[in-house]
């Protein structure tokens, strides 16, 4: 056990929780179908899965359907390539973890610009358009301010302040 990296670990856990709602959500149906004393039903194990959550992602954040915001961590938005729009599945574990999906991507179109930076935030500089970054993808792709970089943005990106750091030109 000790030779399986922990990268390999937590995402058997991440596979485990994902398995354990899918048959929460399975039981659940069935006993709507067919009733609770059908013995059609099986027992299965009680699980405890927490409070589910889905909601928008803003950019930075996860605002949810209960109108409340949700950090959603930089390194997940960033490697996921997560652009403003997209739905997401937030469950909080009982332990109090947060454990985030996306559920809905929007689509999405690809644009090439300028990385700028100003008072402390990137940005990216297409045409007369300035689309907020997270700093989290400029130090993934060892990115500098007048670099080349491709970013994604919702395919309708009206009203649109952030995009997605998709690669360093």
């Amino acid at each position: 056990m000790a030779d399986v990296p922990d990268k390999q670990i937590k995402r058997l856990r991440a596979l485990i929780q994902e398995a354990e709602t899918n048959l929460a959500a399975a039981n659940e149906l069935i006993l709507s179908l067919v009733g609770e004393d059908s013995s059609v039903t099986t027992k299965t194990k009680e699980v405890s899965l927490g409070k589910v959550i889905e909601g928008v992602f803003d950019g930075q954040n996860m605002v949810g359907s209960d109108a409340k915001t949700y950090p959603v961590p930089a390194n997940y938005a960033s490697k996921s390539k997560l652009v403003q729009g997209d739905i997401l599945k937030l469950t909080i574990a009982d332990d109090g973890a947060f454990l985030y999906k996306q559920i809905g991507p929007i689509p999405r179109k690809q644009l090439v610009g300028a990385l700028k930076l100003e008072s402390g935030h990137y940005f990216v500089e297409v045409g007369s358009r300035k689309y907020r970054v997270l700093l989290a993808s400029v130090t993934y792709f060892k990115a500098k301010p007048g670099d080349q970089v491709s970013i994604n943005v919702p395919e309708d990106d009206e009203g649109t302040e952030w995009a997605a750091l998709e690669a360093a030109l």
